[in-house]
């Protein structure tokens, strides 16, 4: 594995997010503006159209994405939301040939071999921060329960995608701490995500510098041969440069709009990617 990465070390993976079940989620997270509990004013529905899905991931694909992930709020799956999940699945592998992403809150082993029947071929659970830091930022579910949805999914074989925040208030021992903990799930992909402050979330700021962010995607660099992925908040911390990023040992990105906030502009980030010498890969193994 570690020859191939670094055969492919100017191979980047791209992956858009579509939020096709926006917002009302009855848990607390202090740091997420889908939660009830906090007025954030963002655009909230139960069910997007199936037609407006695939024709979203149709341009995810047009602009070289080789996974689309499905993401619904709330805390994991009931049967009505897994019924969904998978009537989407199971439509876009009908409709286009891209890996497609789970990413739909804790879920049972019984869940996650519906969804691996309908076409999901990866989940994504992050495990947020770290197992002594959580409580801090969440009190209607434990870190616990995160971490053996992680477990479902390797266990029913699906590919594993967990990661977190960085700058929720989390010290430097939770930043190693969350590192530990996703190294006993040797994930395929390693989300990062950069905190994105709303005035109206219990965190106010972000609490990470730049250099910081370098720091921790090299150290996660060292840990992992799997992909590192940027996410949300990557703009707000890298601004234009974040290919400074890339060159720290990051290898995929999400492309186009996140979940309740903009993204840059795609044709900007392939224009850097090109400029800066990175192939894009054209499936998810590369």
């Amino acid at each position: 594995m570690e020859e191939n990465r670094k055969r492919n070390k100017k191979m980047i993976y791209l992956c858009a997010i579509s939020n096709i079940s926006s917002g009302n989620c009855s848990e607390d997270c202090k740091f997420c503006t889908q939660s009830a509990h906090y007025n954030t004013n963002i655009n909230t529905y139960k069910q997007k159209s199936i037609d407006e899905i695939v024709i979203e991931a149709k341009k995810a694909k047009q602009n070289k994405a080789v996974g689309f992930c499905l993401v619904t709020a709330g805390k994991g799956l009931n049967d009505k939301k897994l019924d969904y999940v998978c009537e989407v699945a199971y439509t876009l592998k009908k409709e286009i040939d891209i890996s497609l992403i789970g990413c739909n809150g804790t879920a049972s082993i019984e869940q996650l071999k519906e969804l691996k029947k309908a076409g999901i071929e990866n989940y994504n659970h992050n495990l947020e921060t770290s197992k002594e830091f959580y409580p801090s930022i969440c009190s209607t579910h434990t870190w616990d329960e995160r971490f053996q949805t992680c477990i479902n999914v390797k266990e029913v074989g699906l590919n594993l995608c967990t990661g977190g925040i960085l700058g929720l208030g989390e010290s430097e021992k939770d930043r190693y701490s969350m590192l530990k903990s996703i190294k006993e799930l040797n994930p395929m992909s390693i989300p990062l995500n950069f905190y994105i402050p709303n005035n109206n979330l219990p965190i106010k700021n972000t609490q990470i510098t730049k250099d910081e962010a370098l720091f921790w995607i090299t150290e996660y660099r060292k840990n992992f041969d799997s992909m590192i992925m940027l996410a949300g908040g990557r703009e707000l911390i890298f601004g234009n440069n974040w290919i400074e990023a890339i060159n720290a040992g990051a290898n995929s990105i999400v492309i186009g709009d996140y979940l309740t906030t903009k993204g840059e502009k795609i044709n900007t980030d392939l224009e850097i990617l090109k400029k800066y010498g990175y192939n894009i890969a054209k499936e998810c193994n590369g």
